[in-house]
């Protein structure tokens, strides 16, 4: 699946620092926006399979993923998006892909509405999954 197909599915990680601020990657496509590291699934892939190849292809770095968190619809993306916990390997050091320019450790109250809920209800996680629409 690409960025412009008519229904997408994606898998994000949210990833924190010792300050638990959330790791964000600004894109060089689309709005030039920042988000979740992660990105759409390939065909054959499991959600977490394509998380995996996503970080490691965006942050040049092993994830461990710890849980499955919410799964979203985003009626202007027409995509359903798969959030999950997970922490960087240990000693890893980002290098960012072609497909972004930065990234930073963002404070959950400089996120736009839709991204801090997602990562709220991530951090939140009580053992049950959260499904909601955007």
């Amino acid at each position: 699946m690409a960025f412009n197909d008519t229904f997408r599915l994606s898998s994000h990680a949210v990833i924190c620092d010792a300050e638990n601020r959330v790791l964000l990657l600004k894109a060089n496509y689309g709005e030039f926006g920042w988000g979740l590291p992660g990105g759409a699934l390939e065909a054959g892939e499991t959600i977490h399979e394509a998380l995996i190849r996503e970080c490691r292809e965006e942050l040049a770095c092993n994830i461990e993923v710890k849980y499955l968190s919410g799964v979203y619809y985003h009626s202007a993306f027409n995509s359903q998006v798969f959030i999950f916990k997970c922490e960087l390997e240990e000693g890893a050091t980002i290098s960012l892909s072609n497909e972004h320019t930065e990234f930073q450790y963002s404070p959950l109250d400089e996120m736009s509405l839709v991204q801090r809920k997602r990562v709220e209800n991530c951090l939140n996680y009580n053992g049950v999954t959260v499904s909601a629409k955007f």
